[in-house]
């Protein structure tokens, strides 16, 4: 069974890969959706890793589990729904290689997720459960997702929480989607969040302020991902900084995944909750994290551009740190 299960969406990225002749644009089929990210990364990086989540019963829904199969994840959780598509979503990238999302999704088979048809024994026997906020966007999901976590950390299990503002997906209704956002704060042991979502979420321009509050809310770590400028993580009464790695990017979907998973996957294979880390280990465990999505920006996609440990371990070894 797996160490580390995420639960979420599961969909499939359109990313631009060129120009026809006459100049209309050409989207490659990309296996996507932040949760999988993760769960793909983490076991690239070297722990077991599955997933639960819902796709449709669709071409690209069959596209994803073979997908998640050939990736060596779990998908004992999986599930594919007969009567509602998998979700799309079409990426636009700047020159810088940062992203624009159009989501096709209305609503998309991941938000039929249940309580009730979950087998609960994928989150009895893991060490982790990972989720995000984009199934809060509609039921049945809203209400799977609160008791599927209320239920891991019953159980013990460390939880981690990746907010995942997508503005798309809440259009017209952006205060409702605010407050799904905080309504899980307080069921997190792991937090990583960007210095956008940590001010939409706290109201503080301030990353150390921020921080806090969601500590103040029984976070035990929280991770804040500054893009070129690497990332700061708090626990209570220590913050360790580290820079990120000048890689070559191409383009940054799934780059924060790819950090994520390779964070939890280093914590859940130290036997420690993030509370038990040292201010060493935590800075190891940050740094191969940035090591991660420093790579995973290099190539195109986000499944596929995932590294493994190999690929993560030569990124330290041999690209300099990113000075700013």
């Amino acid at each position: 069974m797996a160490e580390i299960v995420s639960m979420g969406e599961l969909l499939i990225d359109f990313t631009p890969v060129g120009t026809t002749e006459d100049g209309r644009l050409l989207f490659a089929r990309n296996p996507g959706g932040a949760p999988a990210n993760v769960a793909v990364q983490a076991h690239r990086a070297g722990v077991s890793a599955g997933f639960l989540g819902r796709v449709g019963k669709d071409m690209f829904g069959d596209f994803l589990v073979d997908t998640l199969k050939e990736c060596g994840v779990d998908i004992q959780g999986l599930t594919q729904d007969p009567d509602y598509a998998t979700t799309l979503a079409f990426v636009q990238l700047s020159p810088e290689g940062d992203r624009d999302f159009s989501f096709y999704r209305n609503p998309g088979a991941d938000t039929r997720l249940t309580f009730e048809d979950t087998d609960l024994s994928i989150l009895d026997q893991c060490k982790l459960l990972c989720f995000g906020s984009l199934l809060m966007t509609a039921e049945p999901s809203r209400s799977a997702v609160t008791r599927l976590v209320d239920y891991a950390r019953e159980h013990g299990k460390i939880t981690a929480y990746d907010p995942n503002w997508r503005p798309p997906l809440w259009k017209g209704r952006e205060a409702e989607g605010v407050e799904q956002m905080k309504s899980l704060v307080s069921k997190a042991d792991i937090m990583k969040i960007s210095g956008e979502e940590l001010e939409l979420l706290t109201g503080k321009e301030s990353i150390e302020e921020g921080a806090w509050v969601l500590l103040e809310q029984g976070v035990s770590l929280v991770v804040v991902t500054l893009g070129a400028r690497g990332c700061k993580a708090f626990v209570p009464g220590v913050s360790v900084e580290k820079e990120t790695y000048d890689t070559q990017v191409k383009d940054t979907t799934g780059s924060g995944d790819s950090f994520f998973g390779a964070l939890l996957a280093k914590i859940v294979a130290s036997g420690k909750r993030p509370s038990q880390l040292s201010p060493e280990e935590l800075g190891d465990f940050l740094d191969f994290a940035n090591a991660a999505g420093s790579t995973c920006a290099t190539k195109t996609g986000a499944i596929p551009a995932l590294p493994d440990v190999e690929a993560i371990e030569n990124c330290r070894k041999t690209v300099p740190l990113l000075r700013l």
